[in-house]
């Protein structure tokens, strides 16, 4: 009898199939060594249970010798243990091949491949790969692919906006929204949406150097993107010869590159897909002589060609700026202001016949003829059909009028009136004394915004005793307050993170009230655990405590009291401040704490927000251009001088802000709001959002894949798990993000209050990183199973192949929308009949049972002949549902396009905006697209052989 194993022999290893063909070195008694020299790597194994499958091509197959040339076995010869096939090369020579000189690169993923070489897969893999195939079909082709899997509320305009732009070809938008309406989480779901629709590969992101860390944290945390910071230490470090090369997306400073001229070189040649930049008002603009920044932000958008600005409120900067912003997105359209002015001034009449028929539901004379003499004879049908009562027309005609709108393709810009859904403010002041340690400091110093700052400097003695808080009256308010408040959750806001932390101390020395601090000092890791603590509503903190960098980028509106400790600099600061709570779905009225100390800059400085501004209890779009206008005066007065000067001042500035306001109600153009906020569109994916989170079909997949890869799950808390590596993974790229244990969540509530979670939805990084692991090796595309079914005679043989329906283009096209891949069954019985249509994946699923892999291989090699010709024919049997998958695909395309096309030619006609760029970049897309379908092919997927018991 010929022992097992002989050295020379070929095996592959069932765990690592990845290192191709092995070699047997020695056999010695109970220990057996393994040579895979493809990799270099060596094994040993215990001969009693080694996990090897011996590699026997049979007749038919194509081997390859390791000079590269192949032969089709026609006969296989066993001398002494080892094998010799006999066969004829690529000549029609005959010729023969010992093992011993079998390629050593030979790698089994085809599934037939791997079948016929005993390459089995446990069973629950193949309902894996079966169901992995399904979910990434139906992502693929769903309208919430890329809005869907933010950490952020779904809100309907940011929602409407973000699908809008993002499925444009090489989008030039502003975004100028009004404060407090999430336009940096609109450009982060166009960035998303973008990149994974592959649309764009690139990102280029230019910010105010003071936004750099809130836009890192917000990209990472809310949207999963892994943006790279560069600065100039970045820069230099780099070993590239382009260090903007080494990332897809980039987060820069706009202040250190527009004085870093080799940067802008690399910048420039960088290749990117997309440019966006924030607080693009700042970038100042004269037709004479434009800034340095904003001459640099030009340059690259002539050569960057998706181009995302985001703006303050237009008109509260005056048309000249608002005209600026627009060059930069398209000079040849935008490039006379006096023209552009005029065409506004034509707009208007136009915006307010759209008001009176969205406030009346009908139309005065004068708006008719507006209307007629803007949209000709197209218009005259229109307005007859509203005349007549049909509802329909007034959505149509809106239509047609915003297609017609000189920028209502460009320029995005949703206001609070018109979107609604905010809370009430209200104010709550506490003018208290100011302490004599105060009044002893320095002139100007007892009259600073931040007293204590100044005293604590002063101080040699840092002891407890000496500090601050002993004495100032704000603290003892504090804690009074924490009190009456007993366990209601407060956000306590400062300027300084030294006040913060000196607060959170007082409060522990002096009250013992569960609080804990957030400042730019500590870590993300740490900010994070604060941010939990503070969101915990059974053991949590009752007070979080931040300095300035509390007011970017979190949601606490889980709260609803906000104390203001002090008062910022700065108009826009408080709002950002109170936009921490002030949020669209916040269900409670913002009950504002203001204390300060009388006499003092803080007293004015509240009078100035209060009275002059009205910056509390409402959003302050003017707050900006007055505190501009007005801080040459304020500043001095804040620090002392005569009342009635003061007074004059509040009075003048007052004014001032409300007739701004009435310009800019004025100027409120409802038919620009009307197409930004999107109608129902936005609603409609605000509904399927909240019902695509409400399914269980992402935890039940998540629990299917996690049992798979060796990945533990236990409860942490409700609607949460721990995940952790077990001792069995199976393999170590798995993307859990952690190497010890992380904690997730599938509940978006609990991900908006708990950042220190994972939020896991269809798009997040660990989901989708699964998938391809799964999909892009050969893992559970063989199986063999025992089938338990009473009406099938013992013995019947079924094999069912999983086919993949596909076509392999650049992202870029879009094709998967219209020709996702599918897997399409084929369940042959014996008599080669396809029972997959009468009998459904999980209903045959569920009456499997695993068999032994020796005993399944034993089982195939018997059944080859067999299961090899009805996996031969059994294409045939699928390929009519994928020609006819093709053709409809074919169809749509060409539809989808065609009316794409036959609009925006004929709004090119009306409507400047339309660039020829984005028509040619269209029929290119059309042309190249259904070049790409007729290319479409069938793959073998997966094969599972069952056998009835």
């Amino acid at each position: 009898m010929v022992q097992q194993y002989q050295p020379g022999q070929r095996w592959i290893s069932d765990s690592e199939a990845e290192l191709g063909l092995g070699t047997i070195l020695t056999a010695d008694g109970r220990l057996l060594t393994v040579l895979y020299p493809a990799t270099g790597e060596t094994r040993q194994y215990a001969q009693r249970n080694a996990p090897l499958t011996r590699v026997r091509f049979a007749p038919g197959d194509e081997i390859t010798h390791f000079d590269g040339w192949k032969m089709i076995v026609r006969e296989v010869e066993d001398q002494g243990g080892l094998l010799i096939y006999h066969g004829l090369d690529a000549q029609n020579q005959g010729c023969s091949l010992p093992e011993t000189q079998l390629s050593n690169f030979i790698q089994f993923r085809l599934a037939s491949d791997r079948l016929f070489a005993g390459q089995i897969d446990p069973l629950p893999w193949f309902g894996l790969r079966y169901h992995t195939l399904e979910h990434r079909s139906s992502l693929l082709q769903s309208p919430l692919w890329g809005l869907a899997g933010a950490r952020a509320q779904p809100i309907a305009h940011q929602l409407h906006i973000a699908r809008e732009v993002a499925d444009r070809v090489n989008p030039r938008v502003l975004l100028a929204d009004e404060v407090g309406l999430g336009k940096t989480i609109e450009a982060g779901l166009i960035i998303h949406r973008q990149l994974l629709s592959g649309r764009a590969g690139r990102v280029l992101i230019l910010v105010p150097e003071n936004l750099q860390h809130q836009w890192l944290v917000e990209m990472r945390r809310r949207f999963n993107l892994e943006v790279a910071l560069y600065d100039a230490e970045r820069f230099t470090e780099s070993d590239a010869s382009n260090p903007f090369e080494d990332t897809q997306l980039a987060l820069v400073s706009l202040e250190w590159l527009t004085v870093a001229e080799h940067a802008q070189d690399a910048a420039f040649a960088a290749g990117w897909d997309l440019l966006v930049v924030d607080e693009a008002h700042h970038l100042v603009w004269h037709p004479e002589q434009p800034s340095a920044e904003y001459t640099l932000v030009e340059q690259l958008a002539q050569v960057i060609p998706g181009v995302l600005l985001l703006t303050a409120t237009p008109e509260q900067l005056g048309q000249e700026s608002h005209f600026a912003r627009l060059r930069l997105l398209d000079p040849d359209r935008f490039h006379d202001l006096e023209a552009f002015r005029a065409e506004s001034a034509n707009y208007r009449p136009v915006a307010e016949a759209v008001q009176e028929l969205l406030d009346e539901g009908r139309l005065s004379e004068r708006a008719h003829a507006v209307i007629r003499g803007f949209l000709g004879a197209e218009g005259e049908a229109l307005l007859a059909a509203l005349s007549d009562g049909d509802i329909q027309a007034g959505a149509r005609l809106t239509r047609e009028l915003l297609d017609r709108h000189g920028t209502g393709r460009v320029l995005f810009r949703n206001t609070r009136a018109a979107v609604q859904g905010f809370p009430e403010r209200q104010l709550h002041p506490y003018p208290l004394p100011s302490p004599a340690e105060y009044l002893e400091l320095p002139i100007g110093e007892h009259a600073d915004l931040y007293p204590e700052v100044s005293f604590q400097a002063r101080q040699e003695d840092d002891s407890e005793e000496n500090r601050w808080w002993r004495f100032d009256p704000r603290v003892e308010w504090l804690i009074d307050t924490l009190k009456m408040l007993k366990k209601v959750k407060v956000l306590v806001i400062c300027a300084h993170a030294e006040t913060a932390q000196d607060l959170e101390d007082a409060l522990r020395v002096r009250s013992g009230i569960p609080a804990t601090v957030f400042h730019e000092g500590m870590s993300i890791l740490e900010r994070d655990r604060a941010a939990a603590w503070f969101a915990d509503e059974e053991f949590g903190a009752q007070v979080l405590i931040c300095s300035e960098i509390g007011s970017e980028g979190r949601n606490f509106q889980f709260a609803h009291h906000l104390v203001m400790f002090d008062l910022p600099a700065h108009p826009d600061l408080l709002e950002q401040r109170i936009g921490r709570l002030d949020r669209i779905g916040q269900k409670h009225v913002i009950q504002l704490h203001v204390p300060y100390l009388e006499n003092s800059a803080q007293e004015r400085l509240f009078h100035w927000y209060h009275q002059a501004l009205n910056a509390f209890l409402a959003t302050c779009p003017t707050g900006n251009a007055l505190q501009h206008r007005f801080g040459p005066r304020l500043l001095p007065l804040l620090e002392g001088g005569d009342d009635d000067q003061w007074q004059e001042l509040l009075d003048t500035a007052r004014a001032e802000r409300e007739r701004l306001e009435s310009e800019l109600h004025a100027g409120r153009d409802r038919l620009l709001e009307l197409n930004s906020r999107g109608g129902g569109e936005g609603d409609a994916l605000v509904e399927a959002i909240d019902e695509q989170d409400d399914r269980y079909a992402l935890p039940i997949y998540m629990e299917e894949l996690f049992n798979a890869f060796g990945i533990d799950s236990e409860d942490h808390s409700e609607n949460a798990l721990i995940l952790r590596p077990s001792e069995k993974m199976l393999d170590a790229s798995f993307p859990l993000g952690s190497d010890e244990a992380v904690t997730v969540t599938y509940d978006r509530a609990q991900a908006l209050a708990r950042e220190d979670m994972q939020f896991l939805t269809w798009e997040h990084p660990m989901v989708q990183g699964g998938m391809d692991l799964v999909l892009s090796g050969s893992m559970g595309n063989t199986a063999v199973a025992l089938i338990k079914n009473k009406a099938l005679k013992p013995g019947t043989v079924l094999l069912e192949l999983l086919y993949v329906s596909e076509v392999v283009a650049p992202r870029a096209l879009q094709l998967g929308r219209f020709l996702p891949p599918l897997a399409l069954r084929c369940l042959l019985d014996a008599n080669g009949n396809d029972l997959a249509p009468k009998v459904a994946f999980d209903t045959l699923n569920d009456q499997l049972e695993s068999v032994p892999r020796g005993s399944a291989n034993k089982f195939v090699q018997a059944q080859r002949d067999v299961l090899a010709k009805q996996i031969n024919a059994a294409e045939a049997k699928v390929a009519p549902r994928h020609a006819e998958r093709v053709a409809e695909a074919r169809q749509r395309l060409a539809a989808s396009l065609d009316e794409e096309l036959a609009r925006l030619t004929a709004l090119r006609a009306v409507n400047p905006s339309v660039r020829d760029s984005e028509l040619e970049a269209l029929r290119r897309q059309r042309e190249d697209g259904l070049a790409m379908l007729d290319k479409a092919a069938l793959r073998l997927e997966a094969i599972r052989v069952m056998v009835a018991g």
